[in-house]
């Protein structure tokens, strides 16, 4: 099973540059294993192209490295703090996408214009407060990073798997899905809405968002019990 773990992980994280998401080494991806409190992730600073399922880590939650001869992703810590804020979900992705990363560099939220975003999240995608001083330099910065995602969510009681994803402020997106490859899929979403976003600010500045009733119809027929997109 843990073999499996890690072949997931891996996959995930080679998709990652397919998708246009990663430059250099930015970026990251972790599958758990929900019974074994397990999750397979990145090696720090490996180059995607080098990657192989064995290079994979495997650490506990309680940040203990189990299986690897690699140091895991400096973001791990991050990644451990949501897979236990957030019990539903099975994967993490992490990258510096770029039109993602430049409503987080400028800490605001992704606005949601269309039906497009409305697929995904049900309403806009949420972005962190500023860490503070003590809090980058306090020598846990990626776990801290990982606790002001969930006191985002906590403070507007947010279900994380109605937004699968979220902007840090000044750093750039998480997401996570009830698997790995959704969480994936959610970071492909997040950059190309961000990106919509963008232009659709350019053309109309003062654009309103999607009007209610319509973000309902598409959020609830992809999600919930009364979904009927795609097939059984």
């Amino acid at each position: 099973m843990l073999k499996e773990l890690k072949r997931e992980a891996y996959e995930a994280n080679v998709a990652l540059p397919r998708h246009g998401l990663i430059n250099l080494t930015f970026g990251n991806a972790s599958a758990i294993d929900r019974a074994k409190g397990i999750f397979a992730i990145k090696p720090s600073g490996v180059e995607y192209a080098d990657l192989k399922p064995a290079d994979m880590v495997l650490v506990d939650l309680e940040g203990k490295t189990v299986e690897g001869k690699l140091r895991p992703s400096s973001d791990t810590p991050t990644h451990r703090r949501l897979f236990i804020a957030f019990g539903e979900i099975g994967g993490v992705v992490h990258t510096h996408s770029s039109h993602a990363t430049a409503f987080a560099q400028a800490g605001r939220t992704i606005p949601i214009f269309g039906t497009t975003h409305a697929d995904y999240f049900n309403g806009p995608v949420p972005v962190t407060r500023k860490m503070t001083n003590k809090e980058i330099a306090g020598g846990a910065y990626e776990w801290e990073t990982g606790k002001v995602i969930v006191e985002r969510f906590a403070h507007d009681n947010l279900d994380p798997l109605d937004f699968p994803g979220v902007l840090v402020n000044r750093h750039g997106p998480f997401t996570w899905g009830r698997t790995v490859a959704k969480a994936v899929e959610a970071a492909v979403a997040v950059e190309c809405i961000a990106h919509m976003a963008m232009m659709s600010l350019s053309l109309a500045p003062a654009l309103k968002p999607i009007e209610p009733a319509l973000l309902a119809k598409h959020f609830k027929r992809k999600h919930g019990p009364g979904a009927y997109y795609g097939q059984k």
